[in-house]
Formats: C-alpha cells, structure tokens, sequence
C-alpha cells in the first residue's frame, strides 16, 4: 500500500483512483487527497469496478469530487425586481415561419406513439442546427447509426457537418464514472442540442422502472442533467400510453417525467402514416410550456392543449426526404393573435372601470396603474379607450394630474343593469 492510500484510510475513506487517461494512454491510477490529473487538468472518478446506479433510487447521491451545487442556498432575487431579468427564449430549432422550437439549457420531451415521427422532429432539429455551425449530440437508446446518419444525409445534411458536428452515442450498458468521461468531452464541444431518443428504453438499461417516480428523478439527474448543464437545449423522445382515452398530457410512464420538465413538451398525433414513397403528416400540440413563449406562437385547443405545427415528411422521392415543421394554418395564426389582444384590451378596459367605480374619489393616472394588474403601457391604452369612447371621463388634477371618474351614463347603465 502506498503512503498516499495510507494517508487516506487513516482518515477514514476509501481510496478513491483516476481514471482518466494519462499521457501515455493508460489510466492515470494515482490516489491522492488533492489529486487533479497534473498538466491534462482532471478530477477524481470513483474507481473502475464502482456501481453509479444504486439499487435504492433513495441512497444518497453525491456529486462528482464531492463537490455539491450548493442549490439549498438562498437565490440572489435582484434581477427579478430590478428590471434586468431576461426571460428563456426558444431559440433552438425553427419552424417555418422562424418561430424557435426548444429552450437553451432546459429539458424538453417529444411524446406519441410509435411511427408518429418523433425521430423525424428531433433530425429537422439537428439538421437546423448543424447547418448554423452548432454540435449537436444524439443520444439514441433505439436505433442504430446507419438509420440516423442515413435519413439526415437523405434530408441534405453536410457529409462534413455529420463527421464534425454530429456526434452519435448509442450506450449499451449502463453510464459509469469512464463513460461520463466520454461524455463529458463531447459535451465540452459546447452542443446546442442534445437528444436522447428512448427515454423507457434508456431507463430499462439502467435497472430502473418507467412507472417509478423515483426512478424516474434518477434518471433525469444521472443521465439527462449532465447534458442540461452544459447548456444544451435537451429533448427526450418519448412514448404515450396507447390509450387516447386516458393518455391526457403525459408520456408512458411516471409523472414525474411531465413534473420534472422545464422546458415545453409536445405531444405528436399522427395525420397521415409516414414510409418510403409517401407523405406522412403529424400534428404536434404543446402539453406544458414552462417559460410561457410558446403558446403565444400556438392555436388553442378545447382539449387544453395548443396547436404548434405540423410536421409533413415527404418521401415520395427515393434519394432525398423533405421534411418540415409548418406553422398552424397562417390566416387562423393570425386571427386567433388578434382575437387574444382584443380579448385582453378588454379585460383591461374592464378592469379600469372596475377599479374606477370602487375608489370614493376620482383616480389618477398612477391611482389607476396600481390598482390594475398588466402592463403600463396597457393600461394606458386601455384607459386611453375607455376615455374615446366617453366611458371614463377625465379632468384635470392637482399638479398636473389627469382625474378619471366614470361616465354618468356608464354609472346610469350600471345601475339599470343592477
């Protein structure tokens, strides 16, 4: 036993070795406390024989070198009451007419059914993305590579930009502290996109159980979380239950995989079948949006959910693939845009008269802003409205200020009504 490994029983642990190849090709081996990797700069790694997936989703887990995110620490909130918060904005992938598809930095989820082309969803993407000069990172835990390269080749994707950009991963056994190595120096390439394709089947590799919260959590902080820190913009490809009935907003599985999301999670319903020789259509709604920029660009559904695009692939060519996200019908895009901000101006409108009638006196500009919630901006212009149309009747005020006070024939309406 060397000094160093001695050093360390003596307090206690267990000798922990790098893994990392050293310079010379084999693994570095050493077993010190302070121990980085020298000049190739890189941490301690559990030793080779270790087990990362506990048989007991509830162990507890510790992060790599020890090294806590320290997440139970108080936020810094300044930005969120100063002004200068930014809100996440989709700006991987595109549909058609430019609207972006996926969060930087946030877990997203395709769901349908099997031949409903969620692969075809996810390579658009990419092929998006690769022709931007970005990596891209394909984790497929279904196919094989000769089926992904061959449709993204099929659909005029860059020989070069495969070679450099794509990066294929196709795990047969489950993620160790090695293969986290491997995985890591793709990610250090800066991809936008990363997909994992067969979430139930990724699970199934890992020992662990699709119906299992727990398991369920698991896999999101083992497998999926390391591809999010990075940065990328990450979508799981994913199954519904077959029941439409029942299947509602969630994929297969625990419900923790729609809990856990923040991102936007899309739910595909196949149109029209997709094959060789023919052109396939599916219809893809959004299920979850958690940053809310999404919807906006969507069709309201009565189901709840939002109509976002059509995905159509056209395979009747045999040596090309045309495949798009269309926006929802343009004419219906726009219309139900305008039908949402005339239905907003009006609740706004609504909303000042509202808080005009409660005060025992007449209110000012600045009165009515802090008694109605919405913009400023809004807000004045609703105000602006309710003063053309001789609804609100303004007069002037000490220092300069505008007096608003409800017309006497919207008073008189109101008490006829009453």
């Amino acid at each position: 036993m060397s000094e160093t490994e001695e050093f360390m029983r003596a307090l206690g642990g267990d000798v922990e070795y790098c893994t990392h190849p050293s310079r010379d090709g084999a693994p570095c081996g050493l077993a010190e406390v302070t121990h980085q990797g020298g000049m190739v700069g890189h941490d301690f790694l559990p030793p080779l024989n270790s087990q990362p997936w506990p048989d007991d989703p509830d162990q507890q887990e510790t992060q790599q070198g020890g090294q806590s995110r320290r997440s139970w620490r108080a936020q810094d909130l300044a930005q969120f009451v100063d002004g200068t918060f930014k809100p996440v904005l989709p700006t991987v992938g595109a549909r058609a007419d430019g609207v972006g598809v996926l969060y930087p930095g946030r877990m997203s989820t395709v769901a349908a059914e099997s031949e409903a082309g969620k692969t075809w969803f996810a390579l658009i993407l990419a092929l998006q993305e690769l022709n931007r000069g970005n990596h891209v990172i394909y984790l497929d835990f279904e196919d094989e590579a000769a089926g992904v390269v061959g449709r993204l080749l099929k659909m005029g994707a860059n020989i070069n930009d495969v070679l450099e950009a794509f990066h294929y991963v196709r795990p047969e056994e489950p993620l160790s502290a090695v293969d986290l190595v491997d995985l890591q120096a793709v990610l250090a390439l800066g991809p936008t996109l990363a997909v994992v394709d067969g979430v139930t089947e990724g699970m199934s590799l890992h020992g662990l159980n699709i119906i299992d919260n727990k398991d369920v959590a698991v896999f999101g902080r083992r497998v999926l979380r390391p591809l999010q820190d990075g940065g990328s913009a990450v979508v799981t490809l994913d199954h519904v239950v077959k029941s439409a009935e029942t299947r509602g907003r969630y994929a297969i599985g625990g419900v923790h995989k729609l809990n856990g999301l923040n991102g936007v999670m899309y739910l595909m319903e196949n149109v029209k079948p997709f094959g060789i020789g023919v052109k396939g259509k599916s219809r893809i709604r959004i299920a979850k949006d958690r940053p809310g920029q999404l919807r906006k660009e969507s069709l309201a559904h009565e189901s709840g959910l939002y109509w976002f695009a059509d995905l159509v692939v056209d395979a009747t060519e045999s040596d090309l693939v045309e495949a798009i996200l269309y926006a929802p019908n343009e004419t219906s895009l726009e219309t139900a845009r305008a039908a949402r901000e005339d239905a907003e101006e009006l609740r706004l409108q609504e909303a000042v008269l509202a808080a005009i009638r409660r005060a025992p006196t007449p209110l000012s500009t600045r009165d009515i802003e802090d008694r109605v919630k919405g913009r400023g901006a809004d807000i004045r212009a609703a105000t602006a409205a309710l003063i053309d149309s001789a609804r609100v009747i303004v007069a002037p005020g000490p220092r300069g200020s505008k007096l608003h006070r409800v017309a006497d024939s919207e008073q008189a309406a109101d008490e006829g009504a009453e």
